[in-house]
């Protein structure tokens, strides 16, 4: 049996066929768009991205003259949709994880002193990153929106319900546990939604998915007549949480990088679970096979973004190709950092209201510093996470492994080697969170019912190893990013 992997991210849809040995016979993508009416606000259109997972699977399935096939969904996680179960239309434009319309309500929540309760039931922080905050500014802030849902007619849910509830024609609302896990509303112990997070959020229940382990079956699909009998909807998790389990790191201790519009460090934690550190958090990492494992991870909020905001925004390039090439002109940065935090600063900082900055710019700072800079901004985050890990933690890294559009970038995964002083491992599969939803559809279709046995489709491509005779200079240019970060929270 083939399977089709849904990667619905934050800049694009994607489906990815895959046979049933992991080969990727072929792929399509469809780009959405962004929508910023306010500074500091993101938004996307549900509907448009429905309509593109429709268009992209139409798009790859033409020649398949079978409906032996079946689909998985991997999502961008916290960005989450509320819609009028009547109509099936959205009461607003979908709230995305970057949208910081949420920071008053999570600073009361703060001030009332819900900071751990939130913590020790879901795992999380309180944040606006996570998507329960969104939904209560929609049931606070669209007109008859919270009449509506006390009246148990709007349903609320992160993209992968969405698109369960599309693709089957309203005939499930339904979510797995990686994606539950963040919202702010879910309680990683037992699994289900948690009346007091809902109660402190003021959020219905009836509003609520059924949560369900990754590698469930969530209903059937036609996809708009796309197939002329229903074909099954199985294996669904959050990108983080799918690259994961792509990248086979399904023990303790394995962790990964996925480099993507933002960056996620993951680190599987086993079994039991564990209260992160300062400036991380614990979540689901996957469910499957009857057990469910934990991970500390940490998020950024722009990586990727960086490099399209530089091409898209300022013009410094044509193409994200051009990066590498600009970067490696010239011999450092000239003492030029680049502070991201065009959505406030991730973990391990959490400052939502911290700005972004270049710093250090001098009369001979040209656009190739700029651009190094940029590049060099997206190891350095992922050095401030990981550092936190293992030194806070205790968790000692033999590798990375990594996944995602940057990854293809040889100075930034050098960099990155050089930085932790652990090889990165490059996967074969580019697309590892499609991957992984790949694994949990043949958990749950039982062509699998081993993690051995699953690992035995996934092979490294390459290994980057650290330079020793790069420490010195890598540890000073370390410092340099530390003490810009230091003078920007300063400032803010």
């Amino acid at each position: 049996m083939k399977t089709i992997a849904i990667d619905q991210s934050t800049s694009a849809t994607k489906a990815l066929l895959f046979d049933e040995k992991g080969n990727l016979l072929r792929k399509t993508n469809r780009e959405h768009h962004q929508y910023y009416p306010k500074s500091g606000w993101v938004e996307h259109d549900a509907e448009e991205i429905y309509a593109n997972t429709v268009a992209v699977i139409r798009e790859l399935v033409e020649n398949e003259s079978s409906n032996d096939i079946s689909i998985a969904i991997t999502n961008q996680r916290e960005t989450v949709v509320v819609w009028d179960k009547r109509t099936g239309k959205p009461v607003c434009n979908a709230v995305v994880w970057q949208c910081m319309r949420g920071v008053d309500i999570c600073n009361k929540l703060k001030e009332e002193g819900y900071s751990d309760l939130v913590k020790e039931r879901s795992g999380l922080m309180i944040d606006p990153y996570f998507a329960g905050s969104g939904v209560k500014w929609i049931l606070d802030n669209i007109p008859d929106a919270r009449k509506n849902a006390e009246d148990g007619h709007l349903l609320m849910g992160t993209i992968d319900s969405w698109l369960i509830w599309k693709l089957t024609e309203g005939r499930v609302h339904a979510t797995d546990y990686t994606n539950a896990s963040r919202t702010m509303l879910f309680n990683i112990h037992t699994m289900n939604w948690d009346d007091d997070l809902l109660k402190m959020l003021t959020i219905p229940r009836s509003m609520m998915a059924k949560p369900l382990p990754c590698d469930s079956e969530f209903g059937t699909t036609t996809v708009e007549g796309t197939f002329t009998t229903p074909i099954k909807i199985a294996g669904v998790l959050g990108d983080s949480h799918g690259a994961l389990a792509g990248q086979m790191c399904h023990t303790k201790g394995m962790g990964k990088v996925t480099y993507g519009t933002g960056s996620s460090v993951m680190v599987n934690i086993g079994e039991e679970y564990s209260t992160a550190p300062e400036g991380l958090v614990t979540s689901v990492g996957f469910s499957a096979l009857g057990k469910t494992f934990y991970a500390f991870e940490g998020n950024i909020h722009c990586t990727g973004a960086t490099i399209k905001w530089i091409k898209d925004q300022l013009g410094l390039i044509t193409e994200t190709a051009e990066c590498e090439q600009l970067a490696t002109s010239v011999s450092d940065n000239g003492g030029v950092y680049m502070i991201p935090a065009f959505a406030g600063l991730g973990a391990p900082w959490w400052r939502p209201d911290a700005k972004g900055a270049v710093v250090g710019l001098t009369l001979s700072s040209t656009r190739a510093h700029i651009i190094r800079a940029a590049v060099e901004s997206i190891a350095f985050q992922v050095t401030d996470l990981t550092r936190t890990m293992t030194e806070t933690a205790h968790i000692a890294l033999k590798e990375i492994r990594v996944d995602g559009g940057p990854a293809n970038n040889k100075f930034l995964m050098q960099l990155q080697a050089d930085l932790l002083n652990v090889p990165v491992v490059k996967s074969e599969v580019e697309d590892a969170s499609a991957f992984g939803a790949f694994v949990m559809n043949g958990f749950a279709l039982g062509t699998w019912t081993t993690f051995e046995q699953a690992a035995t489709v996934w092979n490294g491509k390459e290994s980057i190893l650290p330079i020793a005779n790069n420490a010195e200079t890598v540890a000073n240019n370390y410092s340099g990013w530390l003490e810009a970060i230091k003078m920007l929270l300063e400032q803010n």
